[in-house]
């Protein structure tokens, strides 16, 4: 077959040598089709069998499995009121239904939850040929076998839910039905108390935050205690509002003593002033000179002696006369009076001034002196009080750590224990979660034996059919005298059959 075949060839192209092969696309219509791949019919007869003895074989090696109904009814429960860990702010929030029941479905399709179920049933029981790769020797092998196991257990588990409907279906498919209602119902009895874990076991990160509190304020304890005994200090607030009472106290005594020793000094002044000017010796008493009175005496006890015996006018009565007149007159006029003895002594208003004096001096010594120390004491306290006032921004930075860390670790003690007390009553009911149905072991199961026969069957006619086309598109040469026709565009004048 030669290029000159073809119609579309340009007149111009230059002539195909001998031995020149030329590929042309051969034309097939239904009936070429048909009768090439009647042609082919043992090559698609070996396929065909061939795949469908091993689809049915597989088919038949299916097992019938049972599904095990159940169901739950989930209400909106206190576990999914907001409770914030820190602060009020959104407090008591609550989330939408179908919210609560994708959160259920969330932990019922939980690896952790199969895995409960597996334990407590048996890998033996659920799974025996992945109970005895678990036997093996090879390290990994148990949780390797649990692994496919929770997988083999996941794809067998449905989960179904509706829009608006509080209620959770689940179907658990297994060779033995009794093994399926087994499972599911062990699956939903730990699905109740595995979710109190999940959304009620709160305690432990409180106490895992209150217990970080405690030691950062048990840091915070020693670091304000250290500081306080550095500076010799028993209770800062206390020692500084006593210093201020004590500073208040010594201002108030060293002004009275100022005042009180002005005073004095005044009055030390004018009993100085005083002493001057009293004696300091006084006549105590003096005895009076009695000689001219008992003259005067006797010379008229005398002249009464002489009046027995003389006349009044007689001499020697008028000398006497003229005697005791002559006394008289001295005696009245004081010429005749004399000085007796006379004692003197100290004089008490000296004694009293001066001793007011030297009291005064005493009082006015004492009134400096505690003047002075009051000083010195005012000085001190004003001294350890500016101390304080320099210690103060410490003390407040180490204080108010150590009070927000009590708060800190206060609030959540009482968090915690609200908590357990939710918990344990959490425990003791589970009013929003009810098992509508529990699993009964089912009757009848489903199989897949002719679903997978029938699929395999077609897939086997599909493959020969496929394998019967590529025979033929693959074998050389022109299939029939209208397909050369076809192919050559030019017209067949006679046919020969094959020797």
């Amino acid at each position: 077959m030669t290029s000159a075949a073809w119609p579309s060839q340009t007149p111009y192209a230059a002539p195909p040598r001998a031995g020149d092969a030329v590929r042309v696309r051969v034309r097939y219509d239904a009936a070429d089709i048909a009768a090439l791949l009647w042609r082919e019919w043992p090559l698609m007869l070996t396929v065909f069998l061939g795949l469908a003895v091993l689809g049915v074989g597989f088919a038949l090696t299916l097992k019938t499995a049972y599904p095990a109904q159940s169901s739950i009814l989930v209400r909106l429960g206190q576990e999914y009121v907001y409770q914030p860990s820190v602060g009020d702010a959104a407090r008591g929030a609550v989330p939408e239904n179908d919210q609560v029941v994708q959160s259920e479905v969330e932990i019922l399709s939980s690896p952790q939850l199969k895995q409960l179920v597996i334990g407590r049933i048996g890998l033996a029981t659920l799974y025996p040929s992945l109970a005895r790769a678990a036997n093996s020797s090879e390290p990994g092998a148990r949780q390797e076998a649990i692994d496919k196991a929770v997988g083999a257990m996941q794809k067998s588990l449905k989960i179904d839910t509706a829009p608006g409907a509080p209620v959770v279906r689940l179907s658990f498919t297994h060779t033995d039905p009794a093994v399926a209602a087994q499972t599911l119902n062990t699956l939903v009895d730990l699905y109740v108390g595995y979710r109190r874990t999940v959304l009620l076991d709160q305690t432990q990160p409180l106490e895992d935050q209150r217990r970080t509190f405690e030691a950062r304020l048990a840091q915070a304890d020693e670091a304000y205690e250290n500081f306080l005994g550095s500076n010799n200090i028993g209770d800062f607030e206390a020692e500084k509002a006593s210093l201020a009472q004590l500073q208040a106290s010594l201002q108030q005594q060293k002004f009275a003593a100022d005042a009180s020793l002005k005073e004095k000094q005044g009055r030390l002044a004018a009993l100085s002033a005083q002493v001057g000017q009293v004696a300091p010796e006084v006549g105590l008493y003096h005895d009076l000179d009695h000689q001219a009175q008992d003259k005067l005496t006797e010379l008229k006890v005398q002249r009464g002696a002489l009046l027995s015996r003389y006349r009044p006018d007689a001499q020697p009565v008028r000398d006497l006369d003229n005697q005791i007149a002559a006394l008289e007159k001295g005696i009245g006029d004081g010429s005749l009076q004399g000085e007796g003895a006379r004692r003197m002594g100290v004089n008490p208003v000296y004694q009293t001034v001066q001793a007011d004096r030297l009291q005064m001096a005493a009082e006015v010594a004492a009134l400096q002196q505690s003047s002075r120390v009051l000083a010195q004491q005012i000085e001190q306290v004003t001294e350890r009080q500016l101390r304080l006032a320099q210690l103060e921004p410490q003390y407040q930075d180490l204080s108010r750590d150590r009070d927000v860390l009590q708060s800190n670790v206060r609030d959540f003690t009482v968090k915690e224990q609200q908590s357990q007390a939710a918990a344990a009553i959490a425990r003791q009911s589970n009013d929003n979660i009810s098992i509508v149905q529990r699993a009964t072991p089912p009757v009848q199961g489903k199989s897949l034996k002719r679903p997978v026969m029938l699929l395999a069957i077609l897939m086997a006619a599909f493959t020969a059919v496929c394998a019967g086309l590529v025979r033929v598109f693959l074998r050389p040469g022109l299939p029939s005298a209208a397909s050369a026709s076809r192919t050559l565009d030019l017209p067949i004048l006679a046919t020969a059959a094959a020797k």
